[in-house]
């Protein structure tokens, strides 16, 4: 139905999706609708059934908010007037999960010897805390309104369910709101339909868009070929960072070993890919590549299991198996699957005598069936909606057409819509890197509202990733650059933009944000140099633009006068002093939230990545680092001070490298010893364990043992480079340009080529004796790009 209405573009029939899981003469319960648009049309979606089926009859669906476990400790602590630290003890204790109990404050009590203390206290108020918290727990607190559900009624809603009213967040208007929860509207008669926002769709809409822009062609992503050679390499190389439903890392790493080359690889990918089902991917992939036989307990299953290589994948191939082996009708297929999802034991020891005998008449060996049904309650809890796997699937594969096909226009379009994300921006300026595509700082003459694609193919930023850049303001520089070209200069930009929209502060901001760094007769830190007055060269150079504005409309409404008389001397650009590399590029990061056009730590860029062993993101988790030696490395951000109610002093450093940032805390003594390395901006080198706390030896901590400059050991702590190759990459080409690098390179570290031949069996391993040199990023950077050779470091 949906396919013939053109709501999907997925045949159902080619791909087995059954009509009767979503209506069927013996199904009870109403079908559940879910429709994704893109962030930006549900809004007028909504308001468009809205208009179409009247006000009165299209109503949200409540929710109601209870209070859990801790929130009702905390609320019932404030009402008592608990010390905050008391209540907040109490929260502490309060446990993840309990085993093989329900999480609630009486089970709680009973698993944690403190809260039994607590509730016995002499303390009357402590002990009335956990009483009336025990009372209140699961009680409702609040209302919200449900986030995409909708009813449709053909009558006014007040006729079948009691309503009340909530602000609409996006519009400040009012709406109606059911007053039953959505779990008791079925039972109304009323059908729920969700209408969800699906950030992937906006972004395959913003990609086809820059594409129209930057290459002139109008794609119909409906349209693309579902066996487009590239796509599928991509899938195969594990190249799937910023695509949807297959970008993680454990996804990639399958995606490499299976080779996916049709479609139905990406469906059942898909389906196999969550806890449980998870399991079974390996197998999958041998049988698909003939390292293990495809077997069929019944050789009538291959009908349905072909594409899954012998394996039941979803819950369309139980239905479908269940009717060619035993003779099921299609709502007896539909409630099977059903039993077998939610494990209603009951319904399944009933129906299983139907499938043997069944399946008896029909000719099967009873053994075999037994063992078929086993392995579908094994199983058919895991298998997968087909439906659903192939739906989502084909908006992945839509994805990664565009990212395999139209790399830059993609990935311009999927930092557009993650512009508020920093650790995303970065991560997918990471992959643009890896992709050979240059993200380049944002220009008033080639930057539009949000990340677009240049002539070169390169990205540029939006100007609206500036912070204290308004969207108008960003409006006013573009319309005037459509008007009339590309801005010459710095005074040919304040002679035509609007000063209104696009004020002093804005223009500072998009200097400090490199936005007039295309200007040759200007630099950054020019614009803030103060004259005798006092004034920045900011001030002056808006004053200047409005005085010439304000002539030239005089000029044009003369009576005499014109354009080419006005006549406004330019203010002098006075040079400032340069500022230093880690000074501009603290300034651009505070406007734009990450380093982008280069990152202070690139010098020891070769230390972070081969002789750090642990990264400052990793930190987060400390569980998989427990009991190791850790060796680290990054440049100090931030530093808090002060004194524990002890009196003794305590720092907390924030520092950061390429992966995130992470904290150090440092007190007592410790604290005196090491201040003087936690300076902002300086880079330290770091060693030290991770080991449990000395007072709580369930929990765990970095301890720092040893703090050194990066800059002082940046030369010792490389003490070996190895390069691997084989016999056949060593040409004259290859040696002039490996010696030109290691010769612009002197330094302390040695240097060892071990040469192999073909076959990898024989090695010989050659030192160079007379010279010894320092591994610069340009060196390892060129033998990354070398796919035949090999290095190490140390």
């Amino acid at each position: 139905m949906a396919y013939c209405l053109g709501i999907t573009q997925i045949d159902p029939i080619q791909y087995d999706l059954l009509f009767e899981r979503f209506l069927n003469p013996d199904r009870i319960s109403l079908p559940d609708i879910d429709v994704d648009f893109d962030d930006d049309g549900r809004g007028r979606v909504l308001n468009w059934v809205t208009e179409k089926y009247g006000q009165e009859k299209v109503a949200h669906i409540i929710t109601y908010g209870t209070m859990a476990t801790k929130l009702a400790i905390k609320d019932v602590a404030r009402v008592q007037k608990l010390p905050l630290s008391e209540s907040d003890r109490l929260c502490k204790l309060i446990p993840d999960k309990i085993p093989d109990k329900k999480l609630n404050l009486p089970n709680a009590i009973a698993y944690v010897p403190e809260l039994q203390e607590a509730e016995v206290s002499p303390n009357p108020i402590l002990r009335d805390t956990i009483k009336y918290a025990k009372m209140l727990e699961g009680n409702v607190r609040n209302t919200g309104v449900h986030a995409c559900g909708t009813i449709i009624c053909r009558d006014d809603i007040t006729d079948w369910v009691p309503v009340s009213t909530a602000d609409d967040k996006e519009t400040g208007e009012k709406m109606l709101v059911t007053q039953y929860e959505g779990s008791v509207i079925e039972d109304t008669g009323l059908i729920k339909m969700d209408f969800l926002g699906l950030k992937t769709l906006s972004i395959i809409k913003e990609a086809i868009e820059n594409i129209r822009q930057s290459k002139g062609i109008v794609l119909n992503i409906d349209e693309v070929p579902i066996d487009d050679p590239a796509t599928y390499r991509l899938y195969s190389d594990g190249r799937t960072i910023g695509t949807f439903q297959f970008e993680s890392a454990g996804m990639q790493k399958y995606l490499r070993e299976l080779q996916p080359s049709t479609f139905e690889d990406l469906i059942a990918m898909n389906a196999l890919y969550r806890p449980g089902p998870m399991d079974y991917i390996p197998d999958f992939i041998d049988r698909k590549h003939g390292r293990k036989p495809i077997e069929y307990d019944i050789p009538v299953m291959e009908k349905y299991l072909k594409d899954t290589y012998g394996i039941t994948v979803y819950q369309e191939q139980v239905m479908l198996l269940s009717r060619l082996l035993a003779d099921f009708t299609r709502g007896e297929s539909d409630a099977l699957r059903k039993a077998m999802g939610k494990k209603l034991r009951d319904k399944l020891d009933h129906m299983k005598p139907k499938f043997i005998e069944g399946g008896k008449k029909n000719g099967h060996d009873p053994k075999v069936l037994e063992k078929i049904w086993a392995d579908w309650e094994k199983f058919a809890s895991y298998a997968f909606n087909k439906s659903h796997a192939t739906c989502y699937s084909w908006v992945a594969y839509q994805t990664a057409f565009l990212k395999a096909n139209y790399p830059s226009e993609y990935m311009a379009a999927t930092m557009s819509r993650n512009i508020s994300n920093i650790t995303e921006i970065t991560k997918l300026m990471d992959e643009c890197k890896a992709m050979g595509i240059h993200v380049l700082g944002p220009d008033v003459n080639e930057s539009n509202l949000k990340f677009s694609v240049n002539h070169h193919g390169d990205i540029r930023f939006g100007l609206g990733a500036i912070k204290g850049v308004g969207e108008s303001a960003v409006q006013s520089i573009l319309e005037e650059r459509r008007k009339h070209g590309a801005f010459k200069g710095i005074f040919d930009f304040v002679q035509r933009v609007n000063l209104s929209a696009c004020n002093r502060k804005n223009i500072e901001n998009l200097a400090l944000a490199g936005g007039f760094d295309s200007f040759p007769e200007i630099k950054r830190e020019d614009f803030f140099v103060k004259n005798a007055k006092d004034e920045s060269f900011s001030d002056v150079l808006v004053r200047y633009g409005n005085k010439y504005q304000m002539d030239k409309a005089a000029a044009v409404n003369s009576l005499f006068g014109g354009e080419h008389e006005v006549e406004v001397a330019t203010p002098e650009i006075v040079a400032a002093p340069a500022w230093s590399d880690l000074e501009r590029l603290n300034k651009e990061r505070e406007l734009v939230g990450i380093y982008l056009s280069a990152h202070p730590l690139d010098e020891f860029a070769v230390i972070l990545e081969n002789v750090c062993n642990v990264h400052m993101a990793e930190l987060a988790d400390l569980t998989p680092l427990q009991n190791r030696d850790l060796i680290l490395g990054g440049i100090v951000t931030g530093v808090r001070e002060g004194y524990t109610k002890t009196g003794k002093p305590y720092g907390i450093a924030k520092m950061e490298d390429y992966s995130g940032t992470a904290e150090f805390a440092f007190f007592g003594n410790e604290w005196v010893e090491k201040k003087n390395f936690f300076m902002e901006g300086m880079f330290l080198f770091m060693k030290g364990k991770c080991q449990p706390k000395q007072w709580r030896q369930e929990e765990w901590e970095v301890k720092i043992n040893s703090i050194e400059l990066l800059p002082e050991v940046k030369e010792k702590v490389i003490e070996k480079l190895t390069v691997t190759a084989p016999l056949s990459a060593i040409d004259d080409q290859m040696i002039m340009e490996f010696s030109s690098l290691v010769k612009d390179c002197p330094g302390n570290a040695e240097l060892h080529f071990l040469v192999r031949d073909e076959d990898g069996q024989m090695y010989v391993n050659l030192m160079s004796r007379t010279m010894k040199i320092s591994v610069q990023k340009g060196l390892v950077n060129y033998l990354k790009n070398q796919p035949m050779l090999d290095y190490k470091i140390n």
